[in-house]
């Protein structure tokens, strides 16, 4: 079972795809991951990957399918595996999926995880964490059982990713309606999208997200 997550920042994506990883055997892929891992391997792909790193380009989406397509190709991905983050653009989801075909595979579920704009402004810019073991909260969703101690070990000292503000936050939601959200018509006419409702809590969206791979 090959499953492709979709949904702006601050959807629980990443959340969602280690539940999936767990409850049925997939790989979580990680297109960073594997192009760090493939840099670090000194593979073919990676080589060339370093060579449009260093001219301080983006790799170009035929490196990352060839990338996805060795990995899918280890034995760990034999039951399935779980994007989050690739395709970003109507034309990767072209060239993956005939990289599927070729491969005699294909995307079985395509999930977007549906959340109001407001919302992810909100998750997003009320994220922090420990600075000495890295536990995260919110500060209206998570905090800390006691205030300013962490939960997990003790620290009282904080930290916030400077990028998690409003502004940052907004224009990474622009790009994907922009970017992203046409992958929707696209998955649809393929009959593989399937809707979830990200507003609700987490368990309800893992319990949503199960109900569309049950009724497949």
């Amino acid at each position: 079972m090959n499953v492709l997550l979709l949904g702006p920042p601050g959807a629980g994506k990443g959340t969602q795809a280690k539940r999936l990883e767990e409850a049925h055997d997939l790989v979580q892929l990680s297109t960073g991951d594997m192009l760090r891992a493939a840099v670090t391997s000194g593979s073919e792909i990676g080589k060339q990957a370093q060579v449009i790193i260093d001219r301080g380009e983006l790799v170009s989406d035929g490196t990352m399918i060839a990338m996805i397509r060795e990995r899918i190709q280890n034995p760990d991905c034999m039951k399935g595996f779980i994007l989050d983050g690739f395709p970003r653009t109507t034309a990767q989801a072209v060239a993956l999926d005939l990289m599927l075909s070729e491969m005699d595979r294909r995307l079985d579920h395509v999930i977007e995880i549906k959340l109001d704009d407001g919302v992810v402004v909100e998750r997003i810019t009320g994220r922090f964490s420990c600075a000495n073991c890295g536990t995260g909260y919110h500060a209206k969703f998570k905090k800390p059982k006691r205030k300013g101690i962490c939960d997990a070990c003790g620290g009282s000292e904080f930290s916030r990713r400077k990028d998690d503000n409003a502004e940052t936050v907004t224009s990474r939601l622009e790009a994907y309606h922009r970017q992203t959200a046409p992958l929707l018509p696209y998955y649809q006419a393929s009959g593989a999208l399937s809707g979830v409702n990200g507003m609700a809590d987490i368990d309800e969206v893992t319990h949503q997200i199960e109900s569309v791979l049950e009724a497949a």
